[in-house]
């Protein structure tokens, strides 16, 4: 199970429990069948460039399913969930969002 909310002091967290019960901070993480090579992508991601704003951590968040899946996705195809510092609801980005960020994405290449 991954965890995700703003702290009032310590700002965003994200944490990562297993069965057993043990959990651990995270600054990104990956959960499922492939999250040896998910979280090692991220790992390299974030030593090179530790702040993010939001824009740049979906971003990364997609390419990162990109590269590990080798696979392109359609907005309708994955869903992305957030949680800022502005607004600390969790909540899930629609579809146009999604969209914008794969057309930027794009553009990059």
């Amino acid at each position: 199970m991954v965890l995700i909310a703003v702290d009032e002091e310590r700002g965003p967290q994200v944490y990562k429990t297993d069965p057993a019960g043990h959990y651990c901070g995270y600054r990104a993480v990956g959960v499922g069948p492939k999250q040896t090579e998910a979280n090692n992508y991220m790992e390299k991601k974030i030593r090179k460039k530790p702040q993010w704003s939001y824009v740049e951590t979906v971003e990364t968040a997609i390419m990162c399913l990109s590269s590990v899946l080798s696979a392109d996705f359609k907005s309708s195809e994955i869903e992305i969930g957030v949680v800022t510092k502005d607004n600390t609801k969790f909540r899930t980005l629609s579809v146009e969002e999604i969209d914008e960020r794969l057309a930027a994405i794009a553009e990059r290449d």
